[in-house]
């Protein structure tokens, strides 16, 4: 299994996933989501402290999948 960080934001009744906090920017700015990239990193966002406006929540999860064997020989 492997694992990596997901960042899903909810915002208008839709749902959006990045595997970033500097990918949400990419998509948003800030005035989309009520807070800056710089004021989103110092929050300290994790899976239990997520973060929530009017505009939005934001939350930190974990994305896990299978490990690929594909392609590899022994």
């Amino acid at each position: 299994m492997a694992e990596r960080k997901v960042i899903h934001l909810h915002k208008d009744g839709e749902d959006y996933y990045f595997g970033s906090v500097s990918a949400i920017f990419s998509v948003f700015d800030k005035e989309d989501i009520g807070i800056g990239y710089g004021a989103l990193r110092n929050y300290g966002l994790n899976p239990e402290h997520p973060y929530s406006n009017a505009k939005v929540v934001i939350k930190e999860g974990i994305l896990i999948s299978a490990k690929g064997e594909r392609g590899r020989k022994e």
